[in-house]
């Protein structure tokens, strides 16, 4: 299929979690990520045709997603969310950058009339994103590099679908805990080693006091 090179960007706790707690913003987490780190960030932005999170991401964390601590064009931001359901303020439909919305025909006609005020919206599905079509769409539509900035549910259903080539992380040097605090990858998770998803090594290094690593998907024959 034509799809956009994807790669999961993110930072993790060394415990491997995104958040302090379950419905907490990850920008309490980045407030201890240094400048060196935050530029590293934001260069794959500037590098990139396509900038994605989920509808949660948005609700909880409400980021502009788009290029500040380097010099660079700001991405197109993509906001998957089967209901539409994105707040009206929300920075990801300011003006700074162009925004997509994909949905599906469950939303409220009303909401995505709304929307559209302010972003482009994409149908794609009837109760559930289609993510292979999406992603052709995106294709299509010129997005050839893809960044996901997600959570923990955005990554499982794009990584278990086959639609990742590359993880990055950003390793914070702290250890969080809880049983119910989102981790880099959610969902209902394999349930055997035949069906987990391999990965190999590609690249490490520190940026200011931050461990890198980078990831290759390793896709099978």
């Amino acid at each position: 299929m034509r799809r956009p090179y994807t790669l999961i960007v993110s930072e993790v706790t060394i415990d491997g979690k995104l958040t302090l707690r379950r419905g907490y913003s990850s920008k309490e987490i980045m407030k201890f990520m240094d400048e060196e780190a935050t530029r590293y960030l934001h260069q794959i932005r500037a590098k990139v045709d396509g900038i994605m999170v989920g509808a949660e991401t948005v609700r909880t964390d409400n980021p502009f997603l788009t290029v500040r601590h380097v010099v660079g064009r700001n991405p197109i931001r993509i906001i998957p969310t089967r209901t539409a359901n994105i707040p009206l303020d929300a920075n990801i439909l300011k003006s700074d950058a162009p925004t997509i919305i994909i949905t599906t025909e469950k939303a409220p006609e009303e909401k995505v009339k709304k929307l559209e005020e302010k972003a482009e919206v994409i149908i794609c599905g009837k109760d559930e994103i289609d993510l292979i079509h999406m992603m052709e769409i995106l294709y299509n539509k010129g997005i050839k590099s893809l960044m996901v900035e997600g959570g923990s549910t955005l990554n499982w259903n794009l990584i278990k679908t086959g639609l990742v080539d590359e993880i990055r992380l950003i390793h914070m040097p702290f250890i969080v805990g809880g049983d119910d605090t989102p981790t880099l990858v959610g969902g209902e998770g394999f349930s055997s080693l035949e069906e987990v998803v391999k990965l190999k090594l590609r690249a490490h290094f520190i940026r200011g006091s931050h461990l890198i690593t980078e990831w290759e998907i390793k896709f099978e024959g």
